[in-house]
């Protein structure tokens, strides 16, 4: 991780182009292109690499821990922000973008990098209708749609 966004550019076009039944694939691959365009401008920071649910401890409410640092590294903080889409929702999402304070760029690359994790993980569930695929859904209706 850390790495542009576009390193998964022909996997995200494929994967869009395979959904294009069951999500606005137009949308997504404008957000895409417009993703892929823009860049991080700032030093590299550190980064997780994998902020995702499992990796997140939760205890009385509170972050108690983050845990899975395999892809930890230097670079574009966007990756770490799919966070925004995943686990977050309404409100709490808009006072975690905001408290974040970076520019819009970051932010789109982070829609693109939950675009790309949105549509692998609903290439992959067999059973298109579970719960699961409609959790990928609204993800990146949420990322493509705002």
């Amino acid at each position: 991780m850390g790495s542009h966004v576009s390193v998964y550019d022909k996997e995200a076009r494929e994967q869009i182009e395979s959904l294009k039944v069951i999500i606005d694939s137009e949308a997504a691959v404008s957000l895409w292109e417009r993703a892929c365009a823009t860049k991080w401008e700032n030093h590299p920071v550190w980064i997780h690499g994998g902020i995702a649910l499992g990796n997140i401890l939760i205890t009385d409410k509170k972050l108690s821990g983050v845990i899975d640092f395999g892809g930890m590294g230097v670079g574009d903080p966007a990756c770490d922000l799919v966070i925004a889409w995943t686990y977050f929702l309404g409100s709490s999402r808009d006072i975690f973008i905001k408290e974040l304070s970076l520019d819009d760029n970051t932010w789109l690359r982070a829609k693109a990098w939950s675009l790309w994790k949105a549509t692998f993980e609903l290439c992959n569930i067999q059973d298109k209708d579970s719960n699961k695929v409609l959790l990928q859904i609204e993800i990146i209706n949420s990322v493509i749609n705002n």
